[in-house]
């Protein structure tokens, strides 16, 4: 049951824009990158953890079944999907790494064991599949994919560093990511680093060895600062700067002819992740995109989407499935098994913008039992607003990006709740002494002021 707010609490409940999170400093690590793989398997209070990287999140049928097999035999029945369009496995045994890796060699989903926590490549998961003009985003992820795993420098990078592949619609290029390709409308792509807006322009042919480059030359930089940075972000202010102008001679070295593009903040696009339901395809089929509730499937629904498609599956960064290749007869009724299966279909579902970390019991860094909390906030007011992400401590593992309500668990029942967002704002929310689903929802459907 969801403890009420104390009338006289002074709770921070949807205040004013909490502070941006970023370290004051730059962070100086004296530790290796323990983010988890396929190989390196995390210790949770569940079991261990496997993460599997899935460039642009493609998954054939036989892949796709070959995980299904390792969740019911090896874990705990499920799949969860992150952030960043991959899967990971949870209560997993402790002697059961070398089976998992065999699994995982036969289905053709480790190329490289030296760089399988490196292949964090998302993409615009509808490129293709609807009617805008794109680029081949897919066939980048595939060419980058096979550079990063032939590169012993690529190794280097950790396992939260983030190539996004942009068709031109502006979906990927929004998660923050470290490389960004972005798709023009004559073809060419932009080579973004962290937060730049400007770049140098490629051709789509050089695209890929451009991006591989460019994280090579953030590995210069960050062994040079000595800061131990992970991420672009996390270099020192007068590196960060400098990167870019690295990147555009690094490029010129290897023969790759650029254009640098200091005009793209006002025609930035603007593209929103894929909802819920029916896109029709350019070849006269239907793809499906379905979310899973709060990013997790069981085997059972894992089976039902890798079935339903005539082509691979695409993970989205938006912890959603798109099934390509359906046919148009069959589109509704398969969306109908889908929904009664459990799976988020419509996005006026309930749990349409509800995600949460995994939380108590599986997390011991975890304050509260999240998932039970948000289902129970769905369950007593639906749908609506802002996307909402409940997070069992403050490190807010997975959070998206954008505005979203921020709901963290602070100890013995107790939430504080905000809204984040790109842009500074002012709320304006509830008084204090409401329950806590009445305070998210609340939050969720307040007005935004810049």
């Amino acid at each position: 049951m969801l403890a009420a707010m104390p009338p006289t609490s002074p709770t921070p409940v949807n205040r004013d824009e909490a502070p941006p999170r970023a370290a004051a400093e730059t962070p100086l690590r004296e530790r290796g990158d323990a983010c988890p793989g396929a190989l390196r398997l995390h210790a949770a209070d569940d079991g261990r953890l496997a993460r599997l990287r899935l460039p642009a999140g493609l998954l054939t049928l036989r892949q796709a079944q070959a995980l299904a097999g390792a969740a019911e035999r090896l874990g705990d029945g499920h799949l969860d999907l992150t952030s960043r369009g991959n899967v990971q496995l949870r209560g997993l045994g402790g002697s059961c790494g070398a089976e998992l890796a065999e699994l995982l060699h036969e289905a053709g989903l480790l190329p490289s064991e030296t760089h399988e926590r490196v292949r964090n490549i998302v993409a615009s998961p509808l490129a293709g599949l609807d009617e805008l003009p794109s680029a081949d985003v897919q066939l980048w992820a595939h060419e980058l994919d096979g550079l990063l795993c032939a590169s012993a420098r690529a190794a280097a990078l950790s396992g939260r560093f983030l190539f996004a592949l942009d068709d031109g619609r502006g979906d990927v290029a929004a998660l923050g990511a470290d490389v960004t390709l972005l798709a023009r409308r004559d073809g060419s792509a932009v080579v973004r680093t962290g937060a730049n807006r400007s770049g140098p322009r490629v051709t789509p042919e050089d695209a890929p060895r451009a991006a591989l480059l460019a994280a090579e030359t953030f590995l210069t930089f960050a062994e040079a600062s000595g800061s131990g940075a992970w991420r672009v972000r996390e270099l020192p202010a007068e590196d960060g700067r400098g990167l870019e102008a690295a990147v555009r001679a690094r490029l010129a070295d290897a023969g790759i002819a650029t254009e640098y593009v200091t005009d793209t903040t006002a025609r930035d696009p603007e593209g929103d992740p894929p909802l819920p339901g029916s896109v029709m395809s350019p070849d006269g089929t239907v793809a499906l995109s379905v979310h899973a509730r709060l990013g997790r499937l069981s085997v059972a629904q894992w089976r039902l989407l890798a079935t339903a498609a005539n082509g691979p599956l695409r993970v989205t960064p938006w912890r959603g499935v798109i099934v390509p290749g359906v046919a148009p007869a069959a589109a509704d009724g398969l969306l109908d098994r889908l929904r009664t299966a459990g799976l988020i279909t419509d996005p006026g579902s309930p749990w349409h913008g509800v995600g949460a970390c995994t939380g108590r019991p599986g997390c011991a860094k975890a304050l509260a039992d999240v998932r039970s909390d948000a289902a129970a906030a769905v369950s007593r007011h639906g749908s609506g607003g802002l996307p909402v992400y409940w997070s069992g401590c403050a490190r807010r593992c997975g959070h998206p990006q954008g505005r979203w309500v921020d709901v963290v668990a602070t100890g013995e029942g107790r939430y504080d709740i905000s809204v984040q967002a790109d842009v500074p704002h002012t709320t304006t929310g509830p008084e204090p002494g409401l329950e806590l689903a009445d305070a998210v929802a609340a939050a969720r459907t307040t007005p935004l002021t810049r």
